[in-house]
C-alpha cells in the first residue's frame, strides 16, 4: 500500500539556519492491510515524513507510491486513497457532531442516502449515537476523537494516516480508542500507519518502524524486534550512574548501556541474569538505589536502538488527564 524508496528531504538553509536533512535515503514498504506504527525521537524527521505522505511537503529526492499511484505524479488518485488523523483536531468545535459529518461528506460529493448509509457505518463503533445532535465543544476528548476518525471513515479508505492521536487521552479513552481503530482496519482490511511514542500502543501492531535523524533503523514485528535484546536484561538504577557504570565495565568486564540515572545490562545471556544481579549487589550494593531483572520491551528496543529515552512528556500528560479524570 506504502512504498517509498530512497526518499530525501532537507529543509533550506535561512539567514538564522543551516540547511538541515531531515529525512536521509528512506526506504520502507508497509503492506495492505498492515497495521504499523512509527516511532522515533523529536526531530527523527517522522512528522516530516507524515507530511510528504499527506501530500503537503514535496520531497528533495526519492519516490512515494500510494496504492499503486504516484504520489509526486498523479497526487490526487493517490490522496484518494486515504483518510487522514491530524494529531490537532480538525473538526469545528462549534458545529454538532453531524454537522462536521455532513461538512465534510460535501467535499467529497456524498448526499442523500448513501452519506447517511456512511454515516451510520462510519459512527457505528462509536459512543456518538446519543451525540449526533451535541457540538463538538460539549464532548469529552476521547469523544472528540471519534468523531475525527468517523469523519475519515466515511469516505472508506484504503489507508489511513494517523499522527499522534491518542495525544491528552485519559489511558482509559487512550485504550478504547487503539482498541476501536484495530476492530476498523481488521474488519475493513484497511492499511493503518500511525505514529507514536506510546509503546503500549505499538504492541498489537504488525510492525513497528523506528527512526532517528531521518534514518529508518528498524522496521519488524514486535516479537521480532523484542527479542532483539535478548530474553532478560539487568536494570539498575542509582544516583551516581556515570562513575558507577565505568567501574562496572571495568570491575566485572560487562557490557552496559547508561540512560540518565538508569544502566541497563541488556547483553546478557538468556538466563544468565540473575549471576550478574548477585555480582552487582555483592561488589556495588551501597551506590544501587534499586535493581531488577525484566523481559525487554518496545521502549527498551527504542532505547537501545535511539540512544534515548522515549518522549516521557506525553505519557506524563496522559497520566495527568487520567488522573484529573
Amino acid at each position: 500500500m506504502i512504498q517509498i524508496e530512497n526518499l530525501t528531504y532537507v529543509y533550506p538553509a535561512s539567514r538564522k539556519t543551516p540547511a538541515r536533512k531531515a529525512i536521509d535515503n528512506l526506504s520502507l514498504s508497509i503492506a495492505e492491510g498492515q497495521f504499523s506504527i512509527l516511532s522515533g525521537p523529536n526531530g527523527s524527521g517522522k512528522s516530516t515524513l507524515f507530511r510528504i505522505l499527506c501530500g503537503m511537503a514535496y520531497p528533495s529526492a526519492g519516490s512515494v507510491r500510494i496504492g499503486g499511484f504516484d504520489l509526486l505524479k498523479e497526487p490526487a488518485k493517490a490522496r484518494g486513497q486515504m483518510g487522514v488523523v491530524f494529531q490537532s483536531p480538525a473538526v469545528d468545535k462549534h458545529l454538532t457532531v453531524a454537522e462536521n459529518l455532513k461538512l465534510h461528506a460535501d467535499l467529497y460529493g456524498l448526499s442523500g442516502r448513501d452519506l447517511y448509509e456512511r454515516m451510520d457505518e462510519a459512527t457505528g463503533w462509536t459512543d456518538l449515537a446519543d451525540r449526533l445532535n451535541d457540538k463538538v465543544i460539549t464532548l469529552s476528548g476521547g469523544l472528540a476523537r471519534q468523531v475525527e476518525l468517523a469523519k475519515c471513515l466515511l469516505t472508506r479508505p484504503r489507508l489511513l494516516l494517523l499522527d499522534e492521536p491518542t495525544t491528552g487521552l485519559d489511558p482509559s479513552s487512550r485504550r478504547n480508542f487503539v482498541d476501536a481503530l484495530h476492530k476498523i482496519q481488521k474488519g475493513r482490511q484497511m492499511t493503518v500507519l500511525m505514529t507514536s511514542h506510546i509503546f503500549s500502543e505499538a504492541e498489537d501492531a504488525d510492525r513497528v518502524a523506528i527512526m532517528k535523524d531521518g534514518v529508518l533503523l528498524a522496521n519488524d514485528s514486535p516479537q521480532v524486534l523484542r527479542g532483539q535484546l535478548g530474553r532478560e536484561m539487568v536494570v539498575v538504577q542509582s544516583r551516581n550512574a556515570e562513575s558507577l557504570e565505568t567501574r562496572i565495565r571495568l570491575g566485572l568486564n560487562l557490557a552496559t548501556r547508561r540512560h540518565g540515572d538508569e544502566i541497563r545490562l541488556e547483553e546478557t545471556d538468556n538466563g544468565d541474569s540473575l549471576p550478574i544481579l548477585e555480582k552487582l549487589l555483592a561488589a556495588y550494593r551501597s551506590e544501587i538505589d534499586s535493581i531488577s531483572i525484566k523481559q525487554p520491551a518496545l521502549e527498551d528496543v527504542f532505547i537501545h536502538l535511539t540512544g534515548q529515552m522515549s518522549d516521557k512528556s506525553t505519557a506524563a500528560e496522559i497520566e495527568q488527564t487520567g488522573d484529573a479524570a
